[in-house]
């Protein structure tokens, strides 16, 4: 059977973030990707320009064309900027029980442009986190989902993934990639167990799309029936690698985006 995986996201026209980075994740990971897009962005590797949200219903019809003739094994949630959009959203899901959810709660753009309304954040925690078997959130989405300060510690961020189980999430992988020191550490938990994914800080300016190719690879471990933590840590390898070799991209003159294709373009220039 064929590992088929369903981003449901914005469009990011400079292709590092968003829909083409989630499909591109799939794609280099060995999965069929689909998608619903929520919203189309103008933006470029300096940073948003504008944002045209899709109409609902026209939301909801792409997620029936989807789900009524493919068998969806996994389904990663990004930009959702609206509340009609996260509740459209929600309702698809629940109408053709969709399984192995992946929300990675996309507030801001990496350039700072802020992606999600303000009244959506309420929304997004009543609606769509209960349903979801895993959420995302960096830190700085973590504490503002939790009204609190942002995590500087383990002990900060073992506390606040505690507390956004709270919530409704069955799982959190709390990403430490904004934090400081020369390790970047997310941790999994599911309330019983926790589990702390590390790798080495790669200092580099193209950092665009990490948290979506992160969220979208761990889609793609799910669809291909790996358990959670083993989704996790092999998408944590494939995010570090493609971080790590993005310097030999040349992509524009800001943020520049992950070498999705790390493996495959390597292989092939040699």
């Amino acid at each position: 059977m064929t590992a088929i995986a369903l981003t449901i996201a914005g469009s990011d026209s400079g292709g590092g973030a968003g829909i083409q980075a989630d499909l591109k994740t799939f794609s280099a990971l060995g999965v069929y990707g689909a998608s619903v897009i929520t919203a189309l962005t103008a933006q470029n590797t300096h940073g948003v320009t504008g944002i045209h949200d899709v109409p609902a219903d026209f939301i909801a019809a792409q997620m029936d064309a989807v789900f009524s003739d493919l068998a969806v094994d996994a389904v990663k949630i990004g930009m959702l900027s609206q509340p009609e959009t996260i509740r459209t959203v929600a309702a698809g899901l629940e109408r053709h029980g969709a399984r192995n959810i992946v929300l990675d709660p996309v507030m801001v753009a990496a350039s700072g442009d802020p992606l999600l309304a303000g009244d959506a954040v309420a929304e997004l925690i009543a609606t769509l986190v209960p349903k979801a078997d895993l959420i995302t959130p960096n830190l700085h989405e973590a504490a503002r989902m939790l009204s609190s300060p942002v995590a500087e510690t383990r002990a900060d961020m073992a506390d606040q993934a505690k507390r956004l189980l709270s919530l409704g999430a069955r799982r959190v992988l709390l990403k430490g990639g904004h934090g400081a020191g020369d390790e970047c550490a997310d941790l999994l938990t599911d309330g019983a167990h926790e589990k702390w994914f590390v790798a080495p800080r790669h200092e580099t300016r193209n950092t665009h799309g990490t948290g979506c190719t992160l969220s979208s690879a761990i889609s793609a471990g799910l669809a291909k029936g790996l358990s959670m933590a083993d989704s996790v840590a092999e998408a944590k390898i494939y995010i570090t690698d493609a971080v790590r070799a993005a310097d030999a991209l040349e992509i524009g003159s800001g943020h520049g985006p992950v070498h999705h294709f790390h493996r495959q373009w390597t292989e092939h220039s040699q």
